[in-house]
């Protein structure tokens, strides 16, 4: 007989659903092997029908039947494998239990995420990582990463080869679990019936011809125990390969894919350009110069130029160069693509190495106490490879700068690498690819004591814990200082140039050629200049947790049960940035300040359930739940937050369940004391820039006019964009409510028919007062729109802007505050269906999910602009899966349905036009991953094989500018990247 409970429990299983009856869930997940009807065999059903008294997510009362009036989802490790998910990251982030809503994978390696690069994050609801919450047996993982934006648990920690099952309860539970349970709960448990040594080993290849993404994971798991005594534990190592740009079609050649036809068409190749400024492309082998008169390029306009690009043939005018830029001329004449630019991470590469150990002792005292403990050691050694362009400037004057290029003015002596001195030239340099490094090292040890209290059938667990995650992190970096020091040089009487800095190592920059420009750079040049930067993050957590559950007394309808417990929690963070980084000494990069805090909470809770009817004419079970916790945080105060829930069950076929709660969310400590962290957006976004011109708002006008701005102005440099943290603007807690309807429907079926379950629940979760950044775009816009006898840099929103009042350089500082809402509404539907057909059994699993409603605001008076059916946000999103289990095999099949999404209809709503009226195209298509496994289990092994994304099917495409990018697909977490992927997992038990 194969228990298809550990095999195909499907990630579309809700407790709520099939085990509000008791038996129903072991019924219904149970195949046999019909030729067998021994004894044993029925002796062996029958205890499988047993309920045992167990704690499931969602409540910490133990029971004896799944009567949650909130869905709860189940997932095991088996059904992973059949699935072919190498790591729990993958399998969690998978649409059955995110709804389609995008998560931070490993595709983010150049993006700018909590954590850092390579952390991995869940966010239920698309409502954040920071307000879902992540527990290992019941209790908290930690947050780890690196940089100053360390909030939330990384995936990466968790001990895969020791998971039995994860359980997801999509509904706010702040009551239960206190702060960060907003919209859900992940509870990863570990397997606690370990009793000998089993070896497995997974390996998933890519079917692409290019190769890359290859995963790989090795694991040992092994447990035995005394007549007083279990041990059980686990070593692991997960290994991922670099995918990169190259490695597939529909990243080799990002084009702007206008629907329009308006690409610029490259006079190269006669098709869209690849690797536009649009499109992933960057300015390299070109220099910029005061305006010159000239030769153009193909498809330049004019006459003269202020951008050029080398080019031998060119005898007259600016000689040796070709003109590829003025106003009149298309940026994309520029070269904007280098080989190079393909060695990028599409997906980062990751080693990670994990060991788990817990076990427990029988004291025979204490009541009958029990002593346990845990220990969970993690490191994570990740990496990321970008490509850089090296803007390099030489001063007016310098010998470095060839004769027919020292009349050149490019930019004034406040801008550039040169202090005091006029930017002469302005080289655009592809220098080629730099990488990134990221070591986490993740430890967590726990101790308790758990027993039987003095009072009958009463139970207390009390638990101490210390996590600590340790990060160094490496970027190469070109430093300001060293830049500066080679640039300024004599000649030498033998043409050679030296440094004048009193620097032994400094070495000259190069004399600009046209070698140079292309990205030949002398070797001892970029070794002095080129600079390894090393930050360290440190997150430490402590907990102290006591818990006393049992029976208060007894209705006609069974026992009032109730858990109460105590709860002190204490974390700090100390990001410490490389210190080229905190002193802004990185060239053309963003500059980090350290981030230093801790927070401390002290919490009481408590939760009861009663049972109100039992087994009456129409009322097969009416229960009733409550929860309430009071929390005490040094950070923000004391608040409270409740839960009430409510089972009914009228007909042994039909259940309705419902639930309506208050949660919160304490600010992260990276929101409150995240160091001051410099970035830079397009001078384009001045609010100023050239505010004399026509069609300009008349109070925008007159309040840059009154800070002494000609109406001509022009902004030429960035506007800088600093973040910090929120403790200086005392920061609250988020706070939400949350409400959950759903019903259950498990009709008898006539003998031979097999068992069905349906569900649809219907959830909404609004988050007020929510932790966010203001955005540098509303705060110029809010301050530049201000009555004048508002408009201050004192006052309201302008306080948070500075001008430097001789260049007019525009600094934006960007805080974390109170303001934010948001909003999301949906259903989920659920069909589960088993029957015996031929010699084994089948099961059908369906799990939708409806997105109804779900949008953001900054400000009370914001418009409702509802974002469902826009990328990353799709209306549905559905998993099924079909298996079929006879003898000593299994066969399952499955497939990932994310809706189709774009912003036309986004645009006409809010806007009154679509983006395919202005030639864009805006959206994307369903999308269907396929995937299915065959597996065999005899004598203590098992073997599976199978394919993900059996039908090759790559990411759709949409054109250029309107959501972020990797290639011509969007950058979006439901989308498999890597392609069809063959997997074979093997494991034997000893």
């Amino acid at each position: 007989m194969i228990d298809l409970r550990k095999h195909l429990l499907s990630t579309t299983v809700v407790v709520g659903l099939a085990a509000l009856v008791p038996a129903a869930l072991p019924a219904a997940a149970l195949a046999q092997d019909t030729s067998s009807t021994s004894q044993d065999d029925k002796d062996k059903d029958k205890a499988a029908d047993q309920v045992e008294e167990v704690v499931v997510v969602g409540s910490r009362i133990r029971t004896d039947n799944y009567n949650a009036p909130s869905p709860v989802q189940v997932i095991t490790r088996d059904e992973a494998t059949l699935a072919g998910f190498t790591s729990t990251t993958s399998l969690l982030q998978g649409t059955a239990v995110t709804g389609g809503t995008a998560q931070i994978n490993n595709a983010y390696g150049g993006y700018v995420v909590n954590g850092g690069p390579g952390a991995n994050t869940l966010s239920l609801r698309g409502l954040g990582a920071t307000r879902t919450l992540v527990l290992l047996n019941g209790r908290r993982v930690a947050p780890a990463g690196s940089r100053g934006s360390v909030g939330s648990a990384d995936l990466n920690v968790l001990p895969t080869a020791m998971i039995e099952r994860i359980e997801i309860l999509k509904d706010g539970a702040s009551s239960i679990y206190g702060s960060d349970a907003i919209a859900g709960v992940v509870n990863i448990v570990t397997d606690k019936g370990v009793d000998g040594v089993t070896v497995a080993g997974q390996y998933n290849f890519t079917n692409d011809a290019n190769g890359g993404g290859d995963e790989n994971r090795f694991s040992i798991v092994a447990g035995t125990h005394g007549d007083r005594w279990h041990i059980a534990g686990s070593a692991e190592r997960y290994v991922r390969e670099e995918l990169s740009l190259g490695d597939r079609a529909f990243t080799s050649c990002p084009t702007d894919s206008y629907a329009d036809g308006s690409d610029y068409i490259d006079p190269n190749t006669g098709l869209s350009k690849c690797f536009s400024l649009n499109s992933g492309g960057v300015t390299i082998n070109t220099i910029g110069t005061s305006t010159i008169a000239g030769v153009g390029a193909t498809n330049a306009v004019g006459t003269s130029f202020n951008r050029w690009r080398p080019n031998s043939a060119v005898t007259t005018g600016l000689v040796g160069f070709e003109g590829v830029g003025n106003s009149a001329t298309n940026t994309s004449v520029r070269t904007t693509y280098d080989p190079d630019m393909l060695n990028t991470s599409l997906i980062t590469p990751v080693d990670v190495t994990t060991g788990y150990l817990e076990g427990s002792y029988d004291l025979h005292a204490l009541g009958n106490a029990q002593v346990y403990g845990e220990v969970l050691v993690n490191q994570r050694q990740s990496s990321s490879t970008d490509y850089r362009q090296l803007v390099l400037d030489y001063a007016k004057g310098s010998p470095l700068i060839p004769s027919n290029l020292a009349g050149s003015t490019y930019a004034s002596s406040s801008q550039g690498l040169n202090p005091g001195s006029a930017v002469g030239v302005r080289a655009f340099i592809g220098f080629g690819n730099t990488e990134s490094q990221q070591r986490v090292d993740f430890a967590k040890e726990l101790a308790g004591i758990r027993g039987d209290l003095f009072l009958p059938d009463w139970h207390y667990d009390a638990y101490v814990s210390y996590t600590r995650s340790k990060s160094i992190y490496t970027t190469e970096q070109f430093l300001t200082d060293r830049l500066q020091k080679s640039l300024n040089v004599v000649k030498n009487a033998d043409g050679s140039f030296s440094c004048v800095s009193t620097d032994a190592n400094c070495v000259a920059a190069p004399y600009l050629t046209s070698a140079v420009i292309g990205g030949d750079l002398p070797q001892a040049w970029v070794n002095y200049v080129k600079q390894d930067v090393t930050g360290t993050t440190i997150y430490d957590e402590t907990v102290a947790s006591i818990g006393f559950d049992g029976p208060l007394f007894t209705l006609p309808a069974g026992q009032v049960m109730a858990y109460v417990g105590a709860e002190y929690r204490k974390s700090s963070i100390d990001d410490t940035p490389g210190i080229d980084s905190q002193t802004g000494n990185t060239w053309n990069y963003s500059t980090s300040a350290i981030t230093r805090g801790s927070d401390s909470v002290t919490e009481l809770f408590g939760e009861v359930e009663v049972p109100i009817l039992a087994d009456l004419p129409f009322a097969k079970a009416l229960t009733f739940t409550g929860s309430a916790r009071w929390t005490d945080y040094e950070s923000y105060g004391d608040d409270s937050t409740y839960k009430l829930g409510l089972v009914y069950q009228p007909f042994e076929f039909l259940t309705f369940r419902g639930s309506y709660g208050t949660s919160y969310r304490a600010p992260a400590l990276f929101e409150q004391f995240v160091g001051a962290t410099s970035g830079y957006v397009s001078s384009s976004n001045d609010p100023c820039n050239n505010y004399g011109d026509v069609g300009t708002d008349a109070i925008v006008a007159a309040n840059c006019a009154s800070e002494g701005l000609a109406t001509t102005f022009t902004q030429t440099s960035s506007v800088a964009v600093i973040t910090s943290g929120g403790v200086d603007n005392n920061l609250s807690a988020e706070t939400s409510d949350n409400l959950t309807v759903g019903l259950i429907l498990q009709p008898k079926l006539p003998d031979g028919w097999g068992k069905l379950s349906l569900a649809a629940d219907y959830y909404e979760i609004q988050i007020d007062n929510g932790v966010s950044r203001i955005g540098y775009g509303s705060i110029l816009s809010l301050c530049y729109s201000s009555a004048a006898a508002e408009f201050s840099a004192d006052n309201g929103y302008c306080a948070l802007i500075d001008r430097n009042a001789s260049t007019g350089a525009l600094t934006v500082h960007d805080s974390y505050v109170n303001v934010a809402t948001d909003v999301v509404h949906g259903i989920d539907y659920t069909v589960r269906y088993t029957n015996e057909f031929g010699p084994g059994r089948a099961i059908f699993n369906l799990g939708v999910t409806q997105m109804t409603e779900r949008y953001s605001t900054l400000f009370a008076d914001d418009p409702v602009l509802d974002e469902v059916g826009t990328i990353g946000t799709p209306e549905f999103s559905a998993n099924f899966d079909a298996a079929y289990a006879f003898d000593k095999w299994t066969v399952h099949y499955g497939i990932e349905w994310i809706d189709a999404m774009g912003y036309d209809q986004y645009y006409l709503k809010n806007y009154g036009y679509t983006l395919a009226s202005l030639g864009y195209d805006a959206e994307v298509s369903d999308y269907y991953l396929h995937n299915a496994s065959v597996q065999y289990a005899s004598d203590g092994w098992t073997a599976t094989a199978g394919m993900r994304n059996l039908f090759n099917e790559e990411p759709p495409t949409l054109s250029a500018g309107i959501v972020s990018r990797v290639g011509n697909a969007p950058l979006y977490s439901g989308y498999d990247y890597v392609g069809r992927t063959f997997f074979i997992n093997l494991s034997k038990s000893f």
